[in-house]
C-alpha cells in the first residue's frame, strides 16, 4: 500500500468551483460553508429523459485551452461535439490562461441548445509550468451533482504533483432510491514519478471511499501514462477492473495512457461496454491538427442508471480488463 499519511480534506480549495454560485452561498474563509440560496434562485433543470438505460462516463485530457482556441469555430465544433457524446466527462490537462476561459468553452458546447453544467477545481501543481486544472462537465439533463460534497484531495505530504478532484453525481430519471450514485476521481499523474505516483493511489482511492458518504462506487478515472497490468500499487486493490485493456490511448496511438478504473462487485452498474473516441478518424483531421486538440484520446466506459445492476451481466466482458 502508500503511505497512509495521505489523508483527505474538504478546505477552502477543495470546493472551489465554477458556477458554485447559482446554487450556495461562500460564507467565511476558513473552515468554508456552503449555504443553499433560496428555492427561488434555483437554476431550472431540463426534464430528465425517459427510457434511458444507460449513461456514458469520460476522461479527457485537454492539451491546452486557450481563449484563441476556444474562438476558433473549428476547434469549438471539434469539442462540442467530443463532450456532447457523453454525460460526464472528467477533463485534465486545462491550462487557462483567462478566468473566463471555461465558462466560454461550455458555451460552445451547449451552442447547440445541450444543457451542460461545469465543476472545476482550482489550479495545482508544485511549480508554475506544472499547475493545470481538472473539470467535471456533465449533462443535466442525465446527471446530477452535489456540489458541496466537491472537493480536492488534501496532500499534507505532496505526494502527488497534481492531487485530484473529486466529486458526487447521481443519475436523472430514476427514482432517487434506485438511482446510480458513484464519486470520480479526476486524476493526472505526473509523467515523470508515474510509479511513485501510482503507489499513492490506492490510499486516495480508499480515503475517498471512506470519506464518510457511505458511497462505495468509485471511479477513478483521468491520465494514468500506463497500461492496466503496470498500475503498481494501485492494481492491488481487491477486484480492481480497468475500462480498458492495453489499446492505445494517445492520439499519435503509440502508447495506452488514459483509462478508467474501479471496484467489483461495488461498481457492478458498469455494463461491459467501453471504448476510445479516435477523433482523428472522427472528423477526418491530419495528425497535425488533432494534436491542436489534444495528445489524448477520450476513453469512456458505460455504465446502468439504476444502482445495483445485476454483476453477472457484466461478468465475462469484465473478465479481460479484469487487473491480476
Amino acid at each position: 500500500m502508500g503511505s497512509p499519511r495521505l489523508l483527505l480534506g474538504i478546505a477552502l480549495l477543495a470546493v472551489v468551483a465554477w458556477f458554485v454560485g447559482q446554487k450556495y452561498e461562500v460564507r467565511g474563509w476558513r473552515g468554508v460553508t456552503l449555504a443553499r440560496r433560496g428555492a427561488g434562485e434555483q437554476p431550472q433543470l431540463p426534464p430528465a429523459p425517459r427510457n434511458k438505460g444507460t449513461l456514458r462516463i469520460a476522461s479527457f485530457h485537454l492539451t491546452s485551452c486557450h481563449p484563441h482556441q476556444v474562438d476558433n469555430p473549428q476547434w469549438g465544433e471539434w469539442i462540442a461535439g467530443i463532450i456532447g457524446r457523453f454525460d460526464v466527462v472528467a477533463l485534465q490537462g486545462l491550462r487557462c490562461e483567462r478566468p473566463d476561459t471555461l465558462q466560454r468553452l461550455l458555451d460552445r458546447v451547449n451552442a447547440a441548445g445541450r444543457t451542460y453544467a461545469l465543476l472545476a477545481g482550482p489550479s495545482v501543481g508544485r511549480q508554475a509550468s506544472d499547475k493545470e486544472q481538472y473539470a467535471f462537465v456533465f449533462d443535466q439533463a442525465t446527471v446530477e451533482v452535489d456540489r458541496a460534497a466537491c472537493y480536492t484531495v488534501d496532500d499534507p505530504d505532496d505526494l502527488l504533483n497534481r492531487p485530484p478532484l473529486v466529486g458526487w453525481f447521481r443519475t436523472r430519471g430514476p427514482a432517487a432510491d434506485q438511482a446510480f450514485t458513484f464519486t470520480l476521481v479526476a486524476v493526472h499523474l505526473d509523467a515523470d514519478h508515474v510509479r511513485e505516483e501510482l503507489n499513492v493511489l490506492d490510499n486516495v482511492f480508499f480515503s475517498v471511499r471512506d470519506d464518510g458518504r457511505g458511497e462505495d462506487d468509485v471511479l477513478l478515472l483521468g491520465t494514468l501514462h500506463v497500461g492496466p497490468r503496470q498500475l503498481g500499487e494501485l492494481g492491488s486493490i481487491p477486484g480492481l477492473m480497468t475500462a480498458l485493456g492495453d489499446e492505445p490511448t494517445n492520439t499519435r496511438q503509440t502508447l495506452p495512457s488514459a483509462n478508467l478504473v474501479f471496484q467489483l462487485p461495488a461498481s457492478s452498474e458498469y455494463t461491459g461496454r467501453s471504448g476510445v473516441l479516435d477523433f482523428l478518424r472522427e472528423y477526418n483531421l491530419t495528425l497535425e491538427q488533432a494534436l491542436q486538440v489534444s495528445e489524448y484520446l477520450p476513453v469512456w466506459a458505460e455504465f446502468s442508471v439504476q444502482e445495483g445492476y445485476p454483476a453477472s451481466t457484466v461478468a465475462a466482458a469484465a473478465a479481460s480488463h479484469e487487473v491480476r
